[in-house]
């Protein structure tokens, strides 16, 4: 009962917040926000490159700097 609450006082925060930053931000660099990019009870859906031996030099080539 005490997480139903939780999940329903987030889902009206959330709201909130999603307007205030939507007012605030540039349409032309950011994308608007949902109210589920700031519900900490929302998923979070996985977007991105999925990690293999394959595509490992992609993360060395961002993160590892090179010795000269």
């Amino acid at each position: 009962m005490a997480e139903a609450r939780g999940r329903w006082s987030w889902a009206q925060v959330s709201s909130v917040l999603s307007l205030v930053a939507n007012v605030n931000r540039d349409p032309k660099k950011h994308r608007a926000f949902r109210p589920a990019d700031f519900n900490p009870y929302e998923r979070r859906r996985t977007e991105g490159i999925p990690l293999t031996g394959a595509n490992m030099h992609l993360l060395k080539k961002a993160f590892v700097k090179e010795r000269v």
